[in-house]
This record gives C-alpha cells, sequence and structure tokens, in this order.
C-alpha cells in the first residue's frame, strides 16, 4: 500500500485524527456547553432554569412528563457509539454506516456545529425548547466528527438520531387521545363478535347487568407505549439489517403493532371481566400491560427472523461488498487535509457561540414587543374584569383562581373569570375563564391538561362556530366531558361541554397547535411576542348539546365586547 493510500485509508477510519482536531473540538465543546448551559432555556414557567441540559434531564425524571424511558435510551445511544466506534475500528471505508460521510469530517463537523446554533437559537426566541434540543444533538455530532474523524461522524450518525426519543413531545396527547378512542370502539367490536354484549359510552366500557365498568384511560391508550417500542423496533431493524428502508420499515411496523397490542388488551380485560367479574378484569389488566410490549417486540422479531432466513443478504452480519474507492477529489474531500483548517474552524464556532449568546442574552432581557390578545384591565396586566350581567336573565358571581394555579403558573399570568347563574333557573350555570399569558408563553397550555387533572373525562371533540354580533363569528373547539358525582340516588354521570379557543394580538384560532405555530412564527420571523389569552366557557349538557351551545352562545352574544376584539382570519405574518 502507497503512503498516499494508508494516509487515506487512516483517515477515512479516523485513525489518523491529529492531535490539534481534537484540541480544537474541545474548544467548541466548551464554548458550546456555555452557551447550552447558561442561555439554553427561554422558557421559565414550569421549570425555572437557563440551562438546556436541566430542562432536558427534568423531563426524563419527572413522572408528570411521561419521558422516563429517556434514560433508557440514551443509555441505549451511549452503547450504540461504542459499538459502532469498536466496529468502525476493525473495519475499513466500506465498514457498516460508510455512506453516511461522503464529504470530509471537518466540512461536515463545521456544517453541523452551525446548524446546531441556528436551530438552537430558533428555538430560544420561538420559546421551543424542544428544538434547542435538537440543535443540542447536531452540535454535538459535530464536535465528535472534527475531534475523531470520519469514524466518530459514522459511529455516532445514528445513535445522535436515536436520542430524539428520548426528547418529550406534548403533541402526542392529541395522537394518544384519538388512539384511545379507536382502541376502545375495537376492543367493544370484537367483544360483541363474540357475543358479549358490552355497552360503549364514549371511552368506559361496561357490563349491561353492571357486573363490571371500566373506564379505558389514557394509559390504556398505547400512546405512552408507542414512542418506547417504535424506538425499539427501529433499534431491531438497525441492529440486524443494513438497507436503510428496511429499518424504517420496521419502525413503521411497530404502529399497527402497538395498536393492535391495546386492542387485544381490552378484549382480553372484557373477556376475562364477563367470566369472572371485576377482580379478574382487574387481574388481566395488570398483566396485559407486559402482554403489549410481548404483541408487538414479538412480531417485530418474528418479522426479522423471516426476512433474514428469505433475503440473508439484507442482514447486518452478511459480508459486505468492497465499496467504490473515491476519486481524487472525493479523497481530498474525504480526508480534510487542507480543506478546511481544525483551528480556523473551531475559531468561527467559538466565534458564533459567544455572538449567540449575547444575542440570546439581549432577547431574553428583552421586553414583550407583541401584542396582548385581550382588552386589558388598567393595570395593564390582566385581562379587563368580566361583566357583571349577560341579558337581562344571566348575572355573573366571582370565580377564584386556585391555589395550584397560582403555584404552576408563571407568576405574571392574568386571569378573569365568572360564573354566569341564569336567574330564572339557577341551575343553569355557564362558566368563563380567560387565561392571559406574561412573557413566558408557558402561561397558555392546552385546557385537555387540567381537565384530566380535575377528574374529567374527555369523551370526544368537535369544531363549533360561535357568532360574534359586531361581525365575522370564530371557531372553538369543544369537548365532550364527563365526570362521576354522588347523589342521593348513588353515582352518576355528569356531562358538560367545554369550549375553547385561542385569542393573539390579532388572530383567533382554536387549536392549541395553530397557536403554537402562528407563535413561534411571530417570534422567530418578527421578533413579536404576543400574550395569547385562551378562553375557556364550560356548562352542564344533561339537557343536550344543542342547549348546552345555545347558552354558552348566549353568554357570549352579550360579553365578547368587553374583552374581545372582532375576529379577523388568520394570517401567516
Amino acid at each position: 500500500m502507497t503512503e498516499a493510500s494508508l494516509a487515506q485509508s487512516k483517515a477515512a477510519r479516523g485513525v489518523g485524527a491529529k492531535p490539534g482536531d481534537r484540541r480544537a473540538a474541545a474548544a467548541c465543546a466548551g464554548a458550546g456547553f456555555l452557551l447550552f448551559q447558561f442561555w439554553g432555556n427561554s422558557t421559565r414557567g414550569y421549570i425555572d432554569t437557563a440551562s438546556l441540559f436541566r430542562w432536558w434531564w427534568h423531563q426524563w425524571v419527572n413522572p408528570d412528563s411521561e419521558t422516563q424511558h429517556g434514560l433508557l435510551i440514551a443509555a441505549l445511544s451511549a452503547w450504540l457509539f461504542w459499538r459502532n466506534w469498536r466496529r468502525a475500528g476493525h473495519a475499513g471505508p466500506g465498514a457498516h454506516g460508510a455512506g453516511v460521510v461522503r464529504v470530509g469530517a471537518r466540512p461536515l463537523a463545521l456544517a453541523a456545529m452551525l446548524g446546531g446554533l441556528a436551530l438552537h437559537t430558533a428555538g430560544f426566541v420561538a420559546e421551543q425548547a424542544r428544538i434547542s434540543v435538537l440543535g443540542l444533538l447536531m452540535f454535538g455530532f459535530g464536535v465528535l466528527s472534527l475531534g475523531y474523524g470520519r469514524r466518530a461522524s459514522r459511529a455516532a450518525a445514528f445513535p445522535t438520531a436515536f436520542l430524539v426519543f428520548a426528547i418529550p413531545l406534548s403533541a402526542l396527547d392529541s395522537t394518544g387521545f384519538w388512539l384511545r378512542m379507536w382502541v376502545v370502539d375495537s376492543g367493544a367490536a370484537l367483544a360483541h363478535a363474540v357475543g358479549i354484549g358490552v355497552v360503549k359510552n364514549g371511552t368506559q366500557l361496561l357490563a349491561p347487568d353492571g357486573r363490571y365498568d371500566y373506564d379505558v384511560a389514557a394509559a390504556c391508550s398505547g400512546v405512552r407505549s408507542l414512542v418506547a417500542l417504535s424506538a425499539l423496533s427501529l433499534l431491531v431493524g438497525y441492529l440486524r439489517f443494513r438497507p436503510a428502508w428496511l429499518r424504517a420499515g420496521f419502525f413503521l411496523a411497530s404502529f399497527p403493532l402497538v395498536y393492535a397490542g391495546n386492542v387485544a388488551r381490552i378484549f382480553a380485560i372484557i373477556v376475562a371481566a364477563q367470566a369472572g367479574g371485576q377482580a379478574w378484569g382487574d387481574r388481566v389488566h395488570a398483566i396485559m400491560g407486559f402482554g403489549v410490549f410481548a404483541i408487538v417486540l414479538g412480531g417485530v422479531l418474528a418479522a426479522a427472523e423471516g426476512i433474514e432466513r428469505l433475503r440473508p443478504r439484507w442482514s447486518a452480519e452478511s459480508e459486505r461488498e468492497p465499496s467504490p474507492q473515491p476519486s481524487s477529489r472525493e479523497g481530498i474531500l474525504g480526508a480534510g487535509a487542507g480543506f478546511i483548517a481544525a483551528r480556523w474552524a473551531a475559531a468561527l464556532i467559538v466565534v458564533a457561540s459567544f455572538a449567540d449568546a449575547a444575542f440570546l442574552a439581549r432577547m431574553a432581557r428583552r421586553a414583550p414587543a407583541g401584542r396582548a390578545g385581550v382588552v386589558l384591565a388598567p393595570d395593564g396586566l390582566s385581562p379587563a374584569t368580566l361583566p357583571t350581567f349577560a341579558g337581562s336573565d344571566w348575572m355573573g358571581h366571582a370565580a377564584e383562581v386556585t391555589a395550584v394555579e397560582r403555584d404552576i403558573l408563571p407568576p405574571d399570568t392574568g386571569f378573569s373569570r365568572k360564573t354566569y347563574l341564569q336567574l330564572s333557573d339557577p341551575r343553569r350555570q355557564v362558566f368563563v375563564s380567560i387565561v392571559l399569558s406574561g412573557r413566558d408563553r408557558t402561561s397558555i397550555h392546552r385546557p385537555e391538561l387540567c381537565l384530566v387533572g380535575q377528574g374529567w373525562t374527555i369523551d370526544g371533540s368537535f369544531v363549533h362556530p360561535f357568532a360574534d354580533p359586531r361581525g365575522a363569528g370564530f371557531q372553538a373547539t369543544v369537548l365532550r366531558v364527563r365526570r362521576e358525582t354522588a347523589t342521593a340516588a348513588g353515582r352518576v354521570q355528569v356531562p358538560e361541554l367545554v369550549s375553547y379557543w385561542f385569542v393573539g394580538g390579532d388572530t383567533i384560532v382554536a387549536t392549541h397547535l395553530e397557536r403554537v405555530v402562528r407563535d413561534a412564527w411571530l417570534r422567530v420571523a418578527h421578533g413579536r411576542s404576543d400574550r395569547w389569552a385562551y378562553v375557556l366557557l364550560q356548562t352542564g349538557a344533561a339537557d343536550g348539546e344543542s342547549a348546552a351551545l345555545g347558552r354558552m352562545q348566549t353568554i357570549l352574544t352579550d360579553i365578547l365586547p368587553a374583552f374581545q376584539q372582532p375576529a379577523a382570519p388568520s394570517r401567516p405574518n
């Protein structure tokens, strides 16, 4: 082997990484650590820390975040990196994962670190720490690539991407709601198919004779296991097969398997309860929690075994074809020699990191530049007080903000709420609440979270148009909720409707996702942080949904001008 080809082979494997590259990488790592530690998180409402590391760690150890699997994902990612590093050290340029890097390690490292800084800046300004975590992962990948060359790039590519599963994704809450409803419907349909006359009422499954009564909670929807099991399915595909499309196929296969596993769990509970009553169903409920994992992983492993038998050349352990030697131009880019000096790359990253820190520090100190979503009280902080009367037949009584809300939400969160009673029939009530964010967007969240915490069960949702007497109406999300209440006649189900919408400085949207996207766009593209408000109405629905929606509309017709500007079409900028 010639001296040139030996140097090229070493560079491709990372063996020839220079000490200067590692010192440069250490400088980049130090600058990045300071940035992510002291200017890493701009959402201080729930987790009062400027450190992105602490914010992410809190998500892993806080039970309410439901991201405890993050510790397992982190451990698996560390093991995968160690495994890939050892394999790359014993293989040539055509080794496992060699296709990850065709350009040089230094250009790749520089692009990854600059991209990570850009993502973090966008996440910080938009107050979306999850985007900043993606930036942190990209930055860390770039540091490894700079310090240890293409060998590290190959070894770290999949483990870094795998860490995405350790990021909390609140958007899955909405997915979990619909998955929950589908699981209940399918479980009841299977029971009917075998002759069990279970009654379905929303998310409730009960026997006609009262022998058992189950309310399928969010934990039984499968969304908690969806992330963990989809990650493990992808891991199986990665470890056992080489084609990227096949690995992705194993990840996608986990979704129907998780659904099937949870349907099987619900069906087994119904069958057991039908045979032995509530006690038998409870026992199967506990056992089938492990059954879901057995069904999903068993299905994935069985598919992997079958594919390996039919297509052994796709196996990760099969003999690999030698990759073509790079051209002279590819060799220069692959080695990175003379293309980008490590010290200059490090200098650029260090300067960019400190410039980014200065910019983010300024952004954190800047007063909000947006507008309030509702009419303000004279103090300029809270929403205007709601009217005492709505028409001639409704009177409002002050509703206090609970101590729990005061403790959880940022101190500059504004409130205005009243309970309106119908004078001719005080049993008819409509609760109206306005929550106005301060400088931190975490004042505003999806009402579904509070409702579940207060003991309400959500049975469904739909979008409903409310009229505005001043002009165009607006859309609102309406939830069907219920809760058990003890009465003299025993425990009864109390159905109610909850409607809500979000009001920005110049727009009204019906969903939390629309608000998040709109708010992030305004912050990043226009430097504008509106004080969003969410408006909520709640009333009983024992007399029917049409009557409940009519009561809400009656109240809104009289009180809307007191707190909300006329609706305007939502605009992208």
